[in-house]
């Protein structure tokens, strides 16, 4: 049997424009005389509607789509990810369903069992768990059909499960000699690698071939990177499909050969082009198609910009510099460089006049606050309001420019640089910023080298620099991954060998600006712990972390 993995774009409720790309990819799989087709979890209505499943005419839309594509798909197999009724008079009212279908008939279908309640996973509100695990003859195969976190709980590899049964191995148990996992698997730095290793150990162990089928692209916050694959019965890969973008790869079940398509070179690669992919996203699927970055000569907004252009193209990106009397000469020259680079239109908008006339109107009230954080907040607003009237004025929606490390901390201004549509880099460390610039500049210089080698600073008042009120980026960036992504307590961060007076201050600061994170725009979603909606705290509470 030939089967072609498909890893398809979907946007969440465009039923018409999802089903489309399902039937001309299965035309294209006929193509290439494939006997079945497969796509991703939830491949009809796109991964994760959230609330949308609440909707009575949403659900029903789906079924329709489903429908019409058993109806229309003839000469081929197709499995396919939808949301289907639960009509027993007990449990949620839904299931998170995958069909097999073929010319004009449903052949088999299964519900997903294992219903992730974790990180931005949020099923257990929506969705009943499945609870058939029996595996089906299709053509010369008995397929197991599972979906997503169906495969991510074998006692061999995990630890600590947060499961009770394992579907796969009960649907082995059945007789299944091809494993077969359609997922809405999202990305993070570093996550591919485990995957491959998982599926290694899972089709080596029942000497079997695994087949896995991806979503790509981004919804909201959360990011897909596609790279779908097929493992042998030795547990070797030998089909894999691109990330980061559509693509369908053959493997074929008797010789247990296949596509391999090439992926990113290394972690930093991967994350660039994961940004890329999700700014490209976001902006398309709400609606717009230009972008606005504010420019201020440093490394995050040069790096948000080049995203900008490498998603959107040159000719939909807006630059816009606001100079105070803060700003140094060499940054005039920068950003002006950095526009010519990634060949965008570049406006500057002094701010010196309308900063000096807040002061003289806010005298009677405060005096002496040029310097001071209240007027360092009226400068950050000033360029806050600034973007958001070029936004409101000219249609494109405005990047904030953020980094991970300071919107832990709270080294930012509401309403100011925290203004915004999508907050580009908000869950990336600030020296991975330095890392990606160098990726960037490694065949030629796009990002000026000067941008890259001077130290940082918000330019908010004279001679002013982050490490003022920061320990260097590589100091707080170690104690924030230990503390927010590793989960550590304030002593195991101290005896990886920091100093403790730093680390219980930056831990104090996380806390204490939740409210900030709160108001913050959507951030992409690229470690294993973001400041989204997978990160719960409550903002009016009183425990400190310690």
């Amino acid at each position: 049997m030939r089967i072609a993995l498909s890893q398809i774009n979907p946007t969440i409720g465009d039923f018409a424009r999802n089903t489309q790309k399902i039937m001309t990819a299965a035309e294209k799989a006929k193509g290439l005389s494939c006997d079945l087709i497969v796509f991703s979890e939830l491949a009809i209505s796109g991964y994760p509607p959230r609330d949308l499943l609440e909707k009575k005419d949403f659900i029903a839309a789906n079924l329709m789509h489903l429908n019409k594509l058993i109806a229309s798909i003839k000469g081929i197999g197709v499995i396919c990810g939808f949301v289907d009724k639960n009509l027993e008079k007990e449990g949620n009212p839904l299931y998170n369903s995958a069909a097999l279908f073929d010319d004009g008939k449903i052949r088999h279908q299964a519900h997903k069992r294992l219903l992730p309640a974790y990180d931005v996973f949020d099923e257990r509100r929506y969705f009943e768990p499945g609870t058939e695990y029996s595996s089906f003859l299709y053509k010369d195969r008995r397929i197991g059909l599972s979906i997503c976190e169906d495969i991510w709980n074998d006692k061999d590899l995990f630890s600590r499960r947060l499961y009770p049964v394992n579907p796969v191995e009960r649907m082995i148990k059945e007789g299944a000699n091809l494993l077969i996992n359609i997922a809405a698997s999202p990305y993070y730095v570093g996550k591919r690698e485990f995957k491959w290793d998982m599926f290694q150990g899972i089709a080596k162990k029942y000497n079997v071939p695994l087949l896995y089928v991806n979503q790509v692209g981004g919804n909201d916050s959360v990011l897909y990177d596609g790279i779908s694959l097929a493992f042998d019965s030795k547990g070797q890969m030998c089909a894999r499909a691109r990330d980061f973008g559509e693509d369908m790869v053959v493997f074929d079940t008797n010789s247990q050969k296949g596509d391999i398509h090439p992926v990113s070179e290394s972690d930093t690669e991967s994350l660039l082009n994961a940004l890329i992919m999700g700014t490209r996203d976001y902006v398309r699927k709400c609606g717009f198609s230009k972008a606005l970055v504010g420019l201020s000569g440093g490394i995050d907004s040069a790096l948000t910009a080049y995203i900008a252009v490498q998603s959107l193209g040159r000719e939909n990106v807006m630059g816009i510099f606001m100079p105070s009397q803060y700003t140094a000469r060499e940054n005039f020259e920068d950003t002006e460089k950095l526009a010519r680079s990634l060949g965008i239109k570049l406006y500057q908008v002094p701010v010196k006049g309308i900063f000096e006339r807040f002061l003289e109107e806010l005298a009677l009230l405060f005096k002496d606050v040029a310097t001071e954080v209240t007027g360092q907040n009226i400068q950050a607003r000033i360029r806050g309001t600034i973007l958001m009237a070029m936004s409101n004025k000219f249609g494109h929606l405005l990047l904030s420019t953020g980094n991970k490390s300071e919107l832990a901390v709270g080294y930012c201004t509401l309403y100011g640089d925290m203004s915004g549509g999508l907050a580009v880099i908000s869950d990336v460390p600030k020296t991975m910023v330095y890392q990606i610039a160098r990726l960037i500049n490694n065949e030629k210089e796009v990002i000026p080298e000067r941008i890259i080698q001077k130290p940082p600073s918000a330019e908010l008042k004279p001679d002013q620099l982050d490490q003022d009120d920061l320990p260097s980026y590589e100091v707080l960036d170690g104690i924030l991954k230990a503390f927010i992504e590793d989960k550590k307590t304030a002593e195991e961060i101290i005896d990886l060998g920091f100093e403790p007076s730093i680390v219980r201050d930056i831990m104090s600061r996380v806390d204490r600006n939740e409210y900030k994170r709160h108001q913050a725009p959507p951030g992409l979603k690229v470690t294993t712990k973001s400041f989204g909606y997978g990160r719960r705290f409550p903002i009016a509470q009183k425990y400190l972390s310690s």
